[in-house]
């Protein structure tokens, strides 16, 4: 079911959308520092008389009552960037803040509900249930979610839907497949302390180098050799800090890395098998192993029928050749705690564009969006809404 108003409102703000997107992107706010966009969506849903409060410190939960009681179904944006130097200096809307920076599209995720919420609100009598709206700081440092939850953004909430912007996808295609979508996103760090000595007399030392290169090169196999080829892990060593000059041979070494994976067992066992294997390194050098294993976001699994009713409602609104079949991601995304509490799905909105340079990876300081793409999103929420309403 397609709401022709909302479709209506959305196209005749398409304007303000982008107006609001390029301020939020000249005012790039680090995770758990986003007092100013925090103020900005305040004030905006003040103009519209939305209802909201704060969640501390920087989050904001309003809610649209509809005319009608029913179902509450929630929505989900991030507002928050990323501490990279962006390199679209010519741009009218180009970062203000020196090392901050909108890589990942919150900005036009911010945008996009607000807009929603905006063609929403007019139509609020009309509306069989309740709509929440979650402004969730902190997505990039996979804490704010959880702290959300934990404020009570979806108590009482019976769905819950989110969006992100894809530039690996075309311009306003629109992704949603039910399971999987994406993966658990942990951190690990591997402390080894050997014995130092000087490099003229390695009898004497337990080389750390040795002992975390070795490390390195075995762990490898956890995921090829000990993990079900069907279920995708990855097992990434991103950083290595050993020794101190060229002729000291090291005492300690430190390995951090992430693992990433969809099926809860498989994380369980890639966790054991860390351990296992640092231990036994160690003792091969006699040395010794510290193990530290952080799990940051759950694998976002999204619900059968939540997922079914986003395709339909992107083909509804946007034509049947705008859903497209888009293969999970390794990436991590904390939304996964929301639908740890209730049912609900996570949609991808395609905005790469070869003829606007919008194909950069997120996280790269050339990133930028086909603003084209942000007027499907912003509609994308608000039917969803209305959709999952009138089920």
């Amino acid at each position: 079911m397609i709401n022709q108003t909302i479709k209506e409102v959305i196209q005749n703000n398409s304007d303000e959308l982008i107006e609001i997107r390029r301020k939020l992107h000249s005012e790039p706010e680090l995770s758990w520092e986003e007092e100013n966009t925090t103020a900005f969506i305040c004030e905006y849903l003040d103009k519209l008389e939305i209802p909201y409060r704060k969640a501390e410190p920087t989050g904001v939960i309003a809610e649209i009552k509809g005319g009608k009681a029913g179902k509450t179904v929630a929505l989900r944006a991030d507002m928050d960037a990323l501490s990279v130097e962006e390199l679209n200096k010519d741009l009218p809307y180009a970062s203000k803040e020196e090392g901050k920076m909108h890589a990942c599209g919150h900005d036009a995720h911010t945008s996009m509900l607000l807009i929603a919420a905006k063609a929403l609100n007019g139509i609020k009598e009309e509306l069989p249930g309740n709509v929440r709206l979650i402004f969730q700081p902190a997505e990039e440092v996979a804490t704010g979610a959880r702290e959300m939850v934990k404020q009570g953004a979806v108590k009482g909430v019976d769905n819950v839907f989110g969006i992100h912007i894809w530039s690996q996808m075309p311009t306003n295609k629109v992704a949603c497949t039910q399971g999987p979508s994406f993966a658990s996103a942990d951190i690990f760090t591997v402390t080894f302390k050997g014995r130092g000595g000087h490099g003229a007399m390695p009898q004497d030392c337990i080389d750390a180098t040795i002992v975390a290169s070795s490390f390195v090169m075995n762990v490898q196999s956890v995921v090829s050799r000990t993990v079900d080829p069907q279920n995708p892990a990855v097992l990434t060593v991103g950083k290595m800090a050993v020794g101190t000059r060229f002729n000291v041979i090291a005492e300690n070494a430190v390995i951090e890395g992430t693992v990433r994976c969809f099926d809860p067992k498989t994380r369980d066992h890639i966790e054991k098998q860390l351990q296992i294997y640092a231990e036994n390194v160690a003792n091969i050098y006699g040395a010794t192993a510290q193990v530290e294993y952080y799990r940051g976001t759950q694998a976002v699994i999204n619900d059968e029928y939540s997922a079914k009713l986003v395709q339909k409602v992107a083909s509804n609104a946007f034509g049947e050749d705008a859903v497209y079949n888009e293969k999970p991601t390794m990436g991590g995304e904390d939304f996964s705690f929301y639908l740890d509490e209730v049912p609900g799905s996570f949609a991808l909105v395609g905005s790469g564009n070869p003829e606007k340079d919008t194909e950069w990876a997120h996280h790269h300081g050339k990133f930028n969006i086909d603003e084209d793409a942000l007027a499907t999103g912003a509609e994308l929420y608000a039917q969803y809404a209305w959709a999952y309403l009138h089920e």
